[in-house]
């Protein structure tokens, strides 16, 4: 039996990413001669990261490692109310490009905070979409990363508790602390909506589609990316060998059997022209034939529209 290259679909960037990718690219173009800043990384992937560096952009961990006044691009994770004053007092030119999605969340959060409730934050507390999202009421929120810290999690008698959720968390993860919280607090309250990304789910659903059949899947995706990681698990979890790729190299220390029946999926914030540079190299140096294409999930991509940008 010969090998066998299968892509699945869909993949890679989902709609909140291709806007803040989108904005970065635009916003350089725009300001040439002057230097544009971001907050933490704009997406996590480090693809995407080393071009806009190229381009001329400056990633910055803390608001003040940007000079007073300059251009100040907010990643797709988000963040607090307290970085935005911190943006405001160095009068920085603040351009958000904030996941739709995500400022979902943050509504959310300050809508159950108004009544008075504890508000679960389902997440990984040093993510930064979960840093910002608690930093919209840090009196009110706690973060829960699994059912065990939901059994101990501790809420004063007579306080409602109400539920948000990362956007790029697993079904699974999500199901399980679901079900500590919704028999420990009968009164429950949800958002209106699921919080986790339509994108999210679908590459979940699809690379379960593509492990059931292919031996081994490569997860295209950073190792700080939390939608990339999650589909390694979900691979796992359907029976398939996952590895996550992260950069071309990494193929050159996995063995690839005459026979084997590979699978490849890339994580929502990764571009699509590193999933091609890999397919080069498994055809190129590695035997592979021409990849077939399993369309898993029908998806309607969101076009979001793009934040202000200076003229």
């Amino acid at each position: 039996m010969a090998k066998r290259l299968t892509v699945v679909w869909p993949h890679g960037f989902c709609s909140g990413v291709a806007r803040a990718v989108q904005a970065a690219e635009t916003l350089l173009s725009r300001c040439r001669g002057e230097k544009v800043y971001c907050l933490n990384e704009i997406v996590h992937n480090q693809q995407v990261v080393s071009r806009l560096t190229s381009l001329g952009m400056v990633f910055v961990s803390r608001v003040e490692q940007v000079p007073e006044g300059a251009l100040l691009l907010f990643s797709a994770h988000g963040v607090s109310p307290d970085v935005v004053r911190q943006a405001a007092a160095r009068r920085l030119r603040v351009i958000d490009a904030t996941c739709p999605f995500v400022t979902k969340v943050h509504a959310e959060v300050r809508r159950f905070a108004a009544q008075g409730a504890c508000v679960v934050c389902i997440g990984h507390r040093r993510h930064e979409e979960v840093v910002g999202v608690a930093g919209e009421a840090p009196a009110h929120v706690r973060i829960v990363e699994s059912a065990e810290e939901a059994e101990s999690l501790a809420v004063p008698a007579g306080v409602p508790v109400a539920v948000v959720t990362q956007t790029t968390l697993g079904e699974a993860q999500v199901g399980a602390v679901m079900r500590v919280l919704e028999r420990r607090f009968p009164g429950l309250r949800l958002p209106s909506s699921t919080d986790v990304c339509y994108a999210t789910r679908n590459r979940q659903q699809a690379v379960a589609a593509l492990a059931a059949r292919c031996r081994r899947v490569l997860v295209l995706g950073s190792a700080n990316s939390s939608n990339s990681q999650r589909l390694v698990e979900t691979a796992r979890a359907a029976g398939a060998e996952a590895v996550l790729v992260s950069e071309r190299g990494q193929l050159d220390g996995l063995a690839f059997e005459e026979d084997l029946a590979l699978g490849l999926t890339s994580g929502a914030s990764t571009p699509e022209s590193f999933l091609n540079e890999v397919v080069v190299g498994l055809q190129s140096r590695y035997g592979f034939p021409e990849p077939e294409v399993l369309t898993a999930v029908e998806e309607d991509s969101h076009v979001f529209r793009l934040p202000a940008l200076p003229v």
